[in-house]
C-alpha cells in the first residue's frame, strides 16, 4: 500500500497561532471529526471549522500515486510542449506534484520551517506545502493554460502513453490537472495556502 494524500486549503494565520509541532495534529484532528461529507469539493468538516476545508479528488482514491505519476509525466513531456504552455504549467505544478529540481520541493523542509520537517525521506510530515503567497501566481498560470491543455496531448502520447508508472490515459492526465487548477483557485479565493498530509 503507497502513501495517501489529504489535501487541505488552510488558513495560515490560524495555522500561525498553533505551535509548529501542532500543526499537523490540528489538520488531522479537523480531517478525522468532518470524514463524511461528499467527495470533490473543497468543503469545511463536517462540524464547520472555519480555518481549513479539504479537498477531495474526484479523479483519484486517496492515493498519492497518481499525483506523483503526473508530476512524472509531466517531466517527462514538457521539453516537448510549446513555451507558452510548458512556462504556466511548470508554474501552476511546481511545489504541487512536479519541481524542475527536486531540491526545490518545499515539502520536506516542511514548508521553510511553517510544519515540522521531514524525519527521513521515508516519513514525510507533508507532501505538499504552498502558502498563500505562491497561490496568486498559480492561478494567473491555470488562466493562461486551462483552455490549451489540448495542446497536451501529442506529447503525452509520445512520451507517456502505455508506460508504467505514469497515468492511464490523457484524460486521466488532464483531469487530475483541472482538479489541481480548481482547488488553487479556491485557496486562492479565500487568501488560504495549501497543505498535503501522508
Amino acid at each position: 500500500m503507497g502513501l495517501c494524500l489529504t489535501l487541505f486549503i488552510a488558513d495560515w494565520e490560524h495555522l500561525g497561532t498553533v505551535p509548529v509541532e501542532d500543526r499537523i495534529r490540528a489538520l488531522d484532528e479537523e480531517y478525522r471529526k468532518g470524514e463524511t461529507a461528499d467527495i470533490g469539493r473543497a468543503r469545511p468538516p463536517a462540524h464547520g471549522a472555519g480555518w481549513c476545508a479539504e479537498y477531495d479528488f474526484r479523479s483519484t482514491t486517496g492515493a498519492f500515486g497518481p499525483h506523483a505519476r503526473a508530476g512524472d509525466a509531466w517531466d517527462d513531456m514538457r521539453l516537448l510542449v510549446d513555451a507558452s504552455v510548458r512556462e504556466p504549467m511548470d508554474a501552476l505544478l511546481a511545489g504541487l506534484v512536479w519541481d524542475e529540481d527536486p531540491a526545490d520541493d518545499p515539502a520536506p523542509s516542511g514548508g521553510g520551517g511553517f510544519f515540522p520537517p521531514a524525519v527521513d525521506r521515508w516519513h514525510p510530515s507533508v507532501l505538499v506545502v504552498c502558502p498563500p503567497g505562491a497561490l496568486p501566481g498559480k492561478v494567473r498560470a491555470w488562466a493562461r493554460v486551462e483552455s490549451r491543455l489540448g495542446e497536451l496531448r501529442e506529447a503525452f502520447e509520445a512520451e507517456c502513453a502505455g508506460w508504467a508508472g505514469r497515468p492511464d490515459t490523457f484524460e486521466d492526465f488532464t483531469a487530475l490537472l483541472r482538479e489541481w487548477g480548481d482547488m488553487t483557485m479556491e485557496a486562492a479565493r479565500r487568501g488560504w495556502g495549501l497543505v498535503g498530509l501522508p
